[in-house]
């Protein structure tokens, strides 16, 4: 009976060693067992934050005295703002927040420091890029807090009772709407999933069906059976764009100040790039499942979390920043909150119009390559 058991015992302990090897063998067992949670331990712990860090601003000094100085170097040396441009006169701030090149504008009245001292108040406009709200607002009363914290201080050591009266406007969404921020993010997600994911599925279900080569010796074209299976999926997916732009607006309220035949095609061209990325996932995934997870890891994740879309790429550390560049999505999202809430056009969405079409070559590129590969 107990050398029964002891065999027993033994065989059993032979069988989970043999499944450790298998374990240790299969590379992306290891991967997903020890490579994913640290991946997302040390992406959430970055990305995940409230903090402001290097946020741009510029400012605009009209009375470049003393106590004007003094409150732009606490605000640059408090790790929470970078001073990116001076400016000369207001019409230049209106036009850096279109561009995209600052997320704060500072406005000192001329005479400031007298103002304080003599008159006991003295103004300043803080004029903030609300269309991402939720940093617009932090940014403001980070501002907000120092400028005060200065005029405190600056009371008590001279004596006075003067006070620095803080005006705040926010620029694109006066009303901080939180619409405006997750509408854009929403449409990027929803059009990057529908597209790529299905994409990449439905063609590697043909592939683990069979069905593939039956269709390749058919009278049929690569290029046709490709451009047949995507064509469903982009009329598809340009309904559901044109659909979330209605919700957004009747329901949400959320304006599109901008050329709507441009936002149109903007969107187009993100659709043909993330079907380009499906076809190019199907080309290296061997079944379903493995597309799913390839499109689930590489796709809803990075666009949640590195788009912009829900944390600013701003406050993420430098080799997150880079890694963003990689993200198709972040692009779009600039596009659409530009044209949306910014008004503008396509002079002031180029580059980002011109890195999707770049995505979307590259996918194209290195899909027909992988395909070639497999049929040699």
């Amino acid at each position: 009976m107990r050398l029964c058991i002891k065999h027993r015992m033994k065989t059993f302990i032979n069988f989970v060693k043999k499944e450790f090897r298998h374990i240790f063998r299969d590379v992306r067992s290891m991967v997903i067992l020890f490579g994913m949670p640290i991946a997302q331990i040390l992406i959430f712990g970055y990305v995940v934050t409230n903090e402001v860090k290097d946020a741009k601003i510029a400012v605009l000094d009209l009375s470049k005295d003393e106590m004007t100085v003094e409150i732009t170097n606490k605000l640059t040396s408090s790790g929470y703002f970078l001073l990116v441009e001076n400016f000369k006169s207001e019409d230049e701030i209106e036009l850096a927040f279109r561009k995209g090149e600052i997320q704060e504008a500072i406005i000192f009245e001329p005479g400031f420091a007298k103002k304080f001292v003599k008159d006991g108040k003295a103004e300043v406009r803080i004029i903030n890029d609300a269309s991402d709200a939720n940093t617009a607002n932090m940014l403001a009363n980070y501002t907000s807090a120092i400028i005060m914290n200065y005029s405190f201080a600056e009371s008590g050591v001279n004596g006075a009772s003067g006070q620095i009266i803080a005006q705040t406007r926010m620029q694109f969404n006066q009303d901080l709407k939180g619409a405006y921020m997750f509408v854009p993010g929403t449409m990027a997600l929803i059009l990057m999933l529908i597209s790529a994911m299905m994409t990449s599925i439905s063609i590697t279900r043909e592939k683990e069906m069979g069905t593939m080569e039956v269709l390749l010796v058919s009278p049929l074209r690569p290029v046709q059976i490709i451009v047949g299976k995507v064509i469903p999926y982009f009329l598809l997916s340009f309904v559901n764009a044109i659909s979330i732009l209605l919700l957004g607006f009747f329901v949400f309220g959320l304006p599109v100040n901008g050329p709507l035949a441009l936002l149109l095609a903007e969107s187009m061209l993100f659709i043909t790039m993330a079907l380009s990325l499906g076809i190019f996932i199907s080309t290296i995934a061997k079944s379903m499942q493995v597309a799913m997870f390839i499109s689930m890891f590489s796709l809803l994740l990075p666009t949640m979390l590195l788009s912009g879309f829900i944390f600013p790429i701003e406050n993420m550390p430098q080799i997150l920043q880079w890694v963003c560049h990689a993200i198709p999505p972040k692009y779009f999202i600039v596009i659409i909150k530009n044209i949306m809430l910014k008004g503008t056009g396509f002079e002031y969405v180029w580059f980002e119009t011109l890195v999707l079409f770049g995505f979307t070559v590259f996918f194209i590129v290195m899909s027909v390559f992988k395909f070639k590969t497999r049929l040699e």
